[in-house]
């Protein structure tokens, strides 16, 4: 990867790393399934009045990425953090969509992996090992499933963005989202009936407001129009890895923000996954020609 595109990769896991603690924010006032709609609500709007549609990219393709980005990875994690898991745990968690990223474009797209990548991937898989091994007891197994789901469905967007290549991925990002609202508030409807919009009066706090202005707008629009565009421009073995540093940052910013404590086998954990995702990213001048099929 370019320098300038690492630098803004890092940057946006980095952002996608303390999301977590302003949806959990967010999650105080808000009713989960709302929150996640009033979301992607301002993601649309008002951007799709100024932006014309990406006419090259299927509308099947751009709803299919809609409803998975929407329900599949964002409403999941937003039940599953309603659930008892912490900011700082979902972000790990979900981060193993890179693994899943990498198999699915090289079964689907046969793109290779290089062997010092595997090594990479392996390396990082045994720090969110010790990191889980070692998590708050809080967090349940409905929902370590969940983010689990949700990392899958990231997994598969990011697969629907290679195949298609949207050229304008500003119209891909703020179109999809008009597909993601209206899903989203049904599914609010049918769990919580009326009471959530009701409740909105009141909870919509100057906390809540901010917790979904940056939830729209930095995070999803500016965090995923950098992403989907290294992941167009990139192989998936050279993008995806950099979203294990999203659980650093979540962490981090857990500790920060909520005083959420870990044991020192969860800081030497997050060490380990920064050593894989070094091994990811020097991959390419270890052993230039050595590949292998996934």
């Amino acid at each position: 990867m370019k320098p300038g595109h690492l630098a803004l990769g890092v940057l946006v896991t980095v952002i996608w790393g303390s999301n977590f603690s302003v949806i959990e924010a967010g999650l105080r006032d808000l009713d989960p399934f709302l929150l996640t709609a009033l979301r992607f609500t301002f993601t649309a709007f008002p951007l799709v009045l100024f932006v014309r549609r990406p006419r090259q990219v299927p509308l099947a393709a751009l709803a299919g990425y809609g409803v998975l980005f929407g329900v599949g990875l964002w409403w999941v994690v937003n039940l599953a953090m309603s659930r008892g898991m912490s900011p700082g745990l979902s972000s790990l968690l979900l981060q193993s969509s890179a693994f899943f990223t990498v198999l699915l474009s090289a079964l689907l797209l046969r793109e290779r992996v290089r062997m010092p990548q595997v090594w990479g991937m392996v390396l990082a898989l045994c720090g969110m090992a010790l990191v889980i091994g070692h998590a708050p007891s809080s967090s349940t197994l409905v929902g370590v499933a969940l983010v689990m789901l949700a990392a899958v469905s990231w997994s598969a967007c990011n697969v629907i963005v290679k195949m298609h290549r949207p050229e304008d991925m500003l119209a891909f990002v703020v179109w999809s989202s008009v597909f993601s609202a209206p899903a989203l508030f049904v599914l609010a409807w049918v769990h919580g009936g009326v009471q959530p919009f009701v409740a909105l009066t009141d909870g919509l706090t100057w906390r809540a407001a901010g917790s979904i202005a940056f939830q729209a707008y930095v995070t999803t629009v500016f965090g995923y129009l950098v992403w989907n565009n290294l992941m167009k421009t990139y192989p998936a073995a050279s993008v995806a890895p950099l979203s294990l540093l999203v659980p650093v940052s979540g962490i981090v910013t857990s500790w920060i923000v909520f005083d959420e404590h870990f044991a020192p086998q969860v800081w030497a954990g997050m060490a380990i996954i920064l050593a894989g995702i070094a091994l990811f990213v020097a991959s390419p001048w270890l052993r230039p020609g050595d590949e292998a099929a996934a």
